[in-house]
């Protein structure tokens, strides 16, 4: 089973580089975040093979999952009265399937940074229910979390930003301690593995990159993995999203 992750950073501005990508991969499931729109090219997906299950917002957020085959929806919202569209939860030809879109908690010492801390809080506690109860489950998407110094080209550049603080890296790593497995770091250990590339100060072309898309899987399911890979040729488009997919497979 393939499956992807891709912040497409307007799924309305990026949606002939995502047809594309499907055409091309042929992915089981690929999870989309930040929408940002209400309207949903149905028609589109549907003619290029796949279904949708949306979670949009006008303007802002929004996930959606991209499926060969049908899905059914198990939740929508970490959060009580969350109106804010980041999380998508389905079973998938018998496996769960998570797609975040974490907050990204900018500014420091506002209400945005706690929100971010409250919410991946909330994931954890959920996530850590699902292991209690033995489900299996991936959970992908944008964490908008830099794990370790190694997941940025320039780490003294974000000391100061939401992305790196110490309590969100210490939330990133209590999912591990769940046993959880991060794909990508476990099938690539080494330096220079980035996600994301700003569209400010030539960051792309001097790959100034960082690692925010995460792939993890529960104990079963990374027993199974025989892929990780981080895809770069989206990002090097004509008026690419600032992200890059990112996808496993997983021998089931």
């Amino acid at each position: 089973m393939k499956l992807a992750t891709f912040n497409v950073n307007s799924l309305k501005t990026r949606l002939p580089i995502v047809l594309d990508w499907l055409a091309t991969h042929q992915p089981d499931v690929l999870m989309l975040q930040e929408l940002k729109g209400l309207e949903v090219p149905d028609a589109e997906i549907r003619a290029a093979g796949y279904h949708i299950l949306a979670v949009p917002q006008k303007a802002y957020n929004g996930v959606a999952m991209l499926t060969k085959s049908p899905s059914s929806v198990v939740a929508t919202s970490l959060l009580p009265d969350d109106e804010q569209a980041r999380y998508l939860e389905a079973d998938y030809n018998g496996v769960r399937v998570i797609n975040i879109y974490a907050p990204n908690g900018n500014p420091m010492g506002t209400e945005k940074f706690t929100y971010k801390l409250s919410w991946l809080q909330a994931l954890y506690d959920h996530l850590k229910a699902l292991r209690d109860q033995r489900i299996d489950f991936i959970v992908a998407g944008d964490f908008n979390i830099i794990p370790e110094d190694i997941d940025a080209a320039n780490p003294k550049d974000w000391v100061n930003d939401a992305l790196f603080q110490p309590e969100s890296r210490a939330l990133y790593r209590s999912f591990l301690h769940l046993g959880l497995t991060d794909a990508i770091r476990a099938l690539h250990p080494e330096p220079g593995v980035y996600t994301f590339w700003d569209y400010q100060a030539g960051a792309w072309p001097r790959n100034n990159g960082i690692r925010i898309d995460h792939f993890l899987l529960s104990p079963a399911l990374a027993d199974k993995l025989t892929v990780a890979s981080v895809d770069k040729a989206p990002r090097a488009l004509e008026k690419p999203s600032d992200h890059t997919p990112v996808w496993v497979d997983i021998g089931i």
